[in-house]
């Protein structure tokens, strides 16, 4: 498309003509008088700040966005078809149910947002030249911008992305679940511990992917090209059954839990290491103290209450696990994966075992991106080397935690 083109397609509107803009659109929202629909279609609104702004259900059609600062924006069933959002800020942005063809994401940092039934399918905008008839619009490419979106830890479950959208795109700790892939290049993506249970990825050319840690669980790879891709540690469906010593585990378990509640009078100690607890699905408010099930399998579980004092759950999988309330005090989580767990009002602080002897818990080298611990107790707990990024401390106590030098947290 010419520059010509494109430049008869752009408005420039007027700062107080945007804020107007924005007022009317909530009240709107609000079923106010006075109020109107947003409509900033093909609008320049390159390195506007709408940072926290409620833009849901607007019209952003075609709207130049290149730069601008979207931080926890509010744009579910917004339409942004062929907007441009390069090298925008979409951090934690709520864009479910988007309507996203054709938009133009190179270099978008969409970390933590929700995208969630979001259609980023390819589109095509046909405009009238009057020289040369119907012309396309294209997204023309800038020297030396990144060409992919940062898509880390971003919910995806039931997005529809067919076509080139995802080449090389960063996708780690995403969740994909049930998304819609069928077809699409992903050459190069980076999907290390995305969750692609149910997800549709028939055909999809796959070439030198990573999907280190992923979960594929019902998920649909046939006819794709899977070419250099690396499978290190990918968390397929669970046998029906888990036997240890050829006992059933929630036997096993069980004679565990007897041994906690009589003092250790009854049942036996746990030992599970590596053992893959997904066939049980929860383990709420179980009784659990002193579990040794190091590089074990929870991954998605609901263990919200339950009580893991002094337990080692060194390397564990633990991503995405309702941990709400459960008791950690002293447990070892040296390593664990716990990305997008809930710890909200958990206790991780120090078990105390005798007279002035306290185990502390233990987090080193854990990875919580994305994690919450609003509210946890965590004093004096053990996060060395720890991965915090984009967790959410609101009202977590770490009187004397030992932090990692370097820590991002979620605001």
């Amino acid at each position: 498309m010419s520059a010509d083109t494109r430049a008869s397609l752009i408005r420039t509107l007027h700062a107080s003509v945007v804020k107007e803009a924005l007022e009317a659109h909530g009240r709107f929202l609000k079923g106010l008088p006075g109020g109107r629909r947003a409509n900033l279609t093909y609008a320049n609104l390159n390195n506007y700040n709408f940072e926290g702004v409620d833009l849901t259900e607007a019209d952003l059609t075609g709207a130049l966005l290149g730069g601008a600062m979207m931080a926890r924006t509010k744009l579910a069933n917004a339409t942004l078809y062929g907007a441009d959002l390069r090298d925008s800020d979409l951090r934690e942005a709520n864009l479910s149910r988007a309507d996203m063809r054709g938009a133009c994401l190179r270099g978008a940092n969409l970390s933590g947002a929700d995208l969630s039934g979001c259609d980023l399918r390819e589109g095509v905008t046909a405009v009238q030249d009057d020289t040369k008839g119907l012309r396309i619009l294209k997204h023309s490419k800038r020297p030396g911008e990144l060409d992919y979106a940062l898509l880390k830890g971003a919910k995806l479950a039931g997005a529809q992305m067919a076509g080139a959208f995802a080449q090389a795109a960063d996708f780690s700790d995403a969740d994909m679940t049930g998304v819609t892939l069928q077809g699409a290049k992903l050459v190069n993506a980076c999907m290390d511990g995305a969750d692609l249970s149910g997800a549709n990825l028939h055909n999809a050319d796959m070439a030198k992917v990573s999907l280190r840690r992923a979960v594929l669980v019902g998920t649909d790879l046939s006819g794709a090209n899977l070419e250099e891709v690396d499978l290190t540690e990918v968390l397929r469906a669970p046998p029906p059954l888990i036997y240890v010593d050829d006992l059933p585990l929630h036997d096993v378990l069980d004679a565990h839990e007897l041994f906690c509640r009589s003092d250790g009078r009854d049942g036996a100690i746990a030992k599970l290491e590596s053992v893959d607890f997904r066939p049980l699905k929860r383990l709420k408010s179980r009784r659990l103290s002193g579990l040794s099930a190091p590089g074990a399998v929870f991954f998605g579980m609901d263990l919200e209450g339950v009580q893991l004092q002094g337990a080692n759950l060194s390397g564990a999988d633990l991503r995405g696990v309702n941990l709400r309330t459960a008791d950690l005090r002293g447990a070892r989580l040296v390593g664990a994966q716990m990305a997008r767990a809930d710890l909200s009002g958990a206790k991780l602080g120090p078990l105390k075992i005798a007279e002035d002897r306290f185990i502390r818990t233990d987090l080193t080298r854990a990875v919580l991106r994305g994690a919450i611990l609003a509210g946890a107790s965590a004093p004096r707990a053990r996060f060395i080397e720890a991965d915090l990024t984009r967790v959410r401390l609101d009202g977590c106590d770490l009187t004397g935690a030992e932090l990692p030098a370097k820590a991002t947290f979620a605001s």
